[in-house]
């Protein structure tokens, strides 16, 4: 027997407008039985059908909506035509910036909750972080396969989200024969970067901040430049190919770093201008501040502060600190690149923090440029929690 979720009076008002959620507070009732992933019906108080949702016993988001079409199955046909979709939807940013790595599926924003896709060349990599997604990985990957014949698929479902969806952590070749050798890919007509798949941060790489490396290069000619998170350091690539003196670039991870210097080396640049240097970036910019250097151009790209709502006020105060710090670094008439992925802290909330981390570090800052995720990572009119990733660019004096 299928399952039919009733929502409390006044509950359906979000289906309405189109969010794909229902939060388990939402739920006046439940009609029969339905193992964690399938889809189920959701109607209203009254009885109205309002969707087609995948089921989640564990989570607090109970139920991730596939369909509002009552008469639409949830099948492989259905993942085609969503993948399918998506596709269309990116093929114009794909001829124009000489693309081949890409977000193909994100999330919500592409109408399938909890599935992420990215395509590195001849890999499609897949994150599978909700029960829906878990449950119809056969349909997934079968759409995948029918639609990119010539490619494998490989999951990076090891995030601890899965946690909270009852979902155990894993990863691994789901179809075809993983290429030999180093995956490289190309963005912004010519800028190759080596992906690791395996072992890299999300799915291997960060797609979103594409747009945002391009940017970055229009502040770094003749300038000494800080690389801060560097990860395998794209910016830093930019930074050198936009004619910076030199770059400094600082992680935590010796993997990463070597891969920075390989993505140097790619993109055939003069290491001589550049450094990789393994450090800590809050005790490094401490460090750097005491010894009184001092730098034209600071990148500030750290990992996620807030995971949940409860690490909101302690997330501020780390951006505080670091962009604090920064500008009390960055010559007269500096610039300073910096972002948030953290979803939970908004623009205006961001643009704040930079504002007070301003007056901290007694400067004058103007924010003269706004950043966001790149076009690949869309926001969905009806799913505005897809926006993310901001970024601001301010001179410094």
């Amino acid at each position: 027997m299928s399952l039919t979720v009733t929502l409390a009076k006044g509950k359906e008002k979000s289906l309405l407008r189109r969010h794909p959620w229902i939060f388990s507070g939402a739920i006046k009732s439940t009609q029969g039985k339905a193992l964690s992933g399938e889809t189920v019906d959701i109607v209203d108080a009254h009885g109205n059908w309002l969707a087609k949702a995948a089921w989640s016993d564990s989570s607090q988001i109970r139920a991730r909506v596939w369909s509002f079409d009552q008469n639409e199955s949830i099948d492989l046909a259905f993942f085609t035509n969503k993948i399918k979709q998506a596709q269309t939807l990116r093929d114009d940013l794909i001829a124009e910036k000489g693309l081949t790595g890409y977000r193909l599926i994100a999330g919500e924003a592409d109408g399938l909750p909890g599935i992420t896709i990215d395509r590195y060349n001849a890999v499609m990599v897949c994150q599978l972080l909700s029960a829906g997604a878990e449950f119809q990985k056969p349909a997934i990957v079968g759409a995948l396969q029918a639609l990119y014949p010539d490619c494998a698929v490989y999951e990076r479902s090891d995030v601890a989200v899965r946690k909270k969806e009852g979902l155990a952590l894993t990863q691994g070749l789901l179809a075809g024969t993983m290429p030999e050798g180093d995956i490289i890919i190309s963005e912004n007509n010519g800028v190759k970067i080596k992906v690791d798949i395996v072992n890299g941060h999300k799915t291997g790489f960060y797609l979103d901040q594409r747009d945002n490396r391009a940017i970055a290069a229009k502040y770094v000619k003749d300038k000494t430049v800080l690389n801060c998170f560097c990860y395998t350091g794209t910016f830093g690539v930019y930074a050198l190919k936009g004619g910076a003196k030199h770059v400094q670039n600082v992680d935590v991870s010796d993997l990463a770093l070597a891969t920075a210097k390989e993505n140097a080396q790619l993109n055939q640049l003069d290491l001589s201008k550049a450094e990789f240097i393994n450090e800590d970036v809050f005790s490094l910019l401490r460090r750097y501040r005491n010894e009184g250097r001092t730098f034209d151009t600071i990148i500030l790209d750290p990992p996620k502060f807030a995971e949940n709502k409860s690490q909101v006020v302690k997330a501020c105060r780390g951006y505080k600190d670091i962009n604090m710090i920064a500008m009390q670094l960055l010559n007269a008439g500096g610039t300073l690149l910096t972002f948030s992925c953290s979803g939970l802290i908004s623009g205006e909330l961001f643009q704040k923090v930079v504002a007070d981390a301003a007056v901290d570090a007694g400067k004058d800052a103007y924010i003269i440029e706004r950043m966001s995720q790149a076009g690949d990572h869309p926001v969905k009119t009806n799913y505005p929690e897809g926006f993310y990733l901001k970024g601001l660019v301010v001179k410094v004096y």
